[in-house]
């Protein structure tokens, strides 16, 4: 494959140390796979609703549901997003309102694996859990995972599951992920190619 690929950095907003990825997608992706896209290199588990804020436009996948809000299923991200260096946000889990900064860092880029135009090259740092409550929930939760004589302690390994790592980042298992996805994808409104 010799097409030129996109290559963003998403970062979780309001987090330190960052929690971030660098991964690649075909510019003709229409948002509501990028979406799915994002949630496999993040580490999400596609729960609950999402919004990219592009320009003054909302993108979402009911978009019943949000003030002005545009179907993401209809629009290609090489159709809205054309200059380097531009920021974008994406609103994951209207509860726990997850923010990410998306920039698009370069538009000539070619996948290190070409079987693949989906691709995570690079990142940092595990996702936080589902539903741990927002970036208040989750800093409360790292102190509780880091202090064994804490009395939460062992039910919140329980809740969370014994194999979750704060430090984690596992680019094999993300590239896994979306080679999977990619070979199991179905149609949406628009087709995922051309």
């Amino acid at each position: 494959m010799d097409e030129q690929l996109y290559l963003f950095k998403i970062t979780l907003a309001d987090i330190e140390p960052k929690i971030w990825r660098r991964f690649l997608v075909p510019p003709t992706i229409s948002l509501d796979r990028l979406h799915e896209v994002i949630q496999i290199v993040m580490g999400w588990t596609d729960r609950h609703l999402y919004e990219f804020s592009i320009g003054n436009k909302k993108y979402t996948e009911y978009p019943e549901s949000r003030e002005d809000g545009l179907k993401s299923g209809k629009f290609r991200l090489g159709d809205l997003i054309k200059q380097k260096g531009y920021t974008f946000g994406y609103l994951y889990d209207f509860g726990d309102s997850w923010q990410h900064d998306l920039i698009f860092e370069n538009d000539r880029y070619a996948s290190p694996d070409p079987r693949h135009e989906v691709h995570c090259i690079d990142g940092a740092r595990a996702c936080p859990p589902e539903d741990v409550g927002g970036i208040m929930g989750y800093n409360e939760f790292c102190k509780i995972l880091r202090n064994p004589d804490r009395e939460d302690y062992e039910s919140s390994w329980e809740w969370v599951s014994a194999d979750y790592e704060i430090e984690k980042f596992d680019i094999y298992e993300i590239n896994g992920a979306l080679a999977k996805y990619l070979h199991w994808s179905r149609d949406r409104d628009l087709k995922w190619q051309g």
